[in-house]
């Protein structure tokens, strides 16, 4: 049982916090007994669980525990726990996994592939959001082109809920998701609020990929030029009012109900 807040341990998964510490120690933290049964799911290696049994009693996922090895487990005291925890309302549980990589080679696709571009996500909150809408809607992959956030920031894997294990993703490159997706002859759909067509217009059912930028600037010119159309979400207030994960969800179920879904 661990009850010191200066425990080394537990001083080294409150570093985790950093992307600096994540690359080092290269390992990232979850939270949660119905994450971590996705990411043991998902094929992740758990190296380490921390578990306050007192909050544990109340989980709706018990049976997690019975996926992984004794040693693995440690239990720590409530006080602990509130140290490296990131939500509220948890169950009790905090594992240490090791990242994967996330290359375009590594993606399967299905026949009828439908994907998620995003353009220098910023936020990880959008980031984690959009996972959950790309679970959600079964798309075959999230590509995150440029990123100014790390893919297993404490805040994508939290606002993600999961989704992160049970998605497909890549990282790269916008030159290098550009000539990926012509080899597998993907449209490209850039998304912008100059374009000329609404999305409701445009058929999303054979082979598509919508691409999404910042909410700042939107999308560089480099996805507008290579577009196979430019599309946008008919706007009536006077702002911009949609952020990017919710503009995502909009023309990602458009696509989905044009699929039958």
């Amino acid at each position: 049982m661990i009850t010191s807040l200066q425990n080394p341990t537990i001083k080294k998964i409150v570093k985790l916090s950093k992307s600096r510490e994540r690359r080092e120690q290269q390992l990232f933290v979850l939270e949660g007994a119905r994450e971590l049964s996705l990411a043991l799911q998902g094929g992740y290696a758990i190296t380490e669980v921390y578990l306050c049994r007192e909050m544990f009693v109340h989980s709706k996922y018990p049976e997690v525990l019975d996926s992984l090895p004794v040693e693995v487990i440690t239990d720590i005291s409530p006080a602990v726990f509130a140290k490296i925890a990131y939500r509220e309302n948890s169950d009790g549980v905090v594992a240490l996994a090791r990242p994967k990589s996330h290359t375009l080679g590594e993606l399967t696709l299905g026949e009828n592939p439908f994907l998620i571009l995003l353009e220098s996500v910023e936020k990880p909150g959008n980031l984690g959001a959009v996972l959950r809408t790309a679970d959600a809607a079964a798309v075959d992959a999230v590509i995150i082109c440029d990123p100014q956030t790390d893919l297993y920031n404490p805040n994508v894997v939290r606002s993600g809920v999961g989704g992160l294990f049970t998605v497909q993703t890549a990282v790269c490159t916008s030159e290098e998701a550009l000539t990926w997706l012509q080899q597998h002859q993907i449209s490209i759909f850039a998304a912008e609020l100059q374009a000329a067509e609404f999305y409701q217009e445009i058929d999303f059912r054979p082979p598509s990929a919508i691409v999404m930028g910042t909410e700042a600037d939107g999308l560089t010119g480099f996805w507008l030029r290579n577009a196979t159309k430019r599309i946008k979400i008919p706007m009536r207030g006077k702002i911009d009012s949609l952020n990017v994960s919710v503009s995502t969800a909009i023309l990602t179920f458009e696509a989905m109900r044009q699929r039958g879904f």
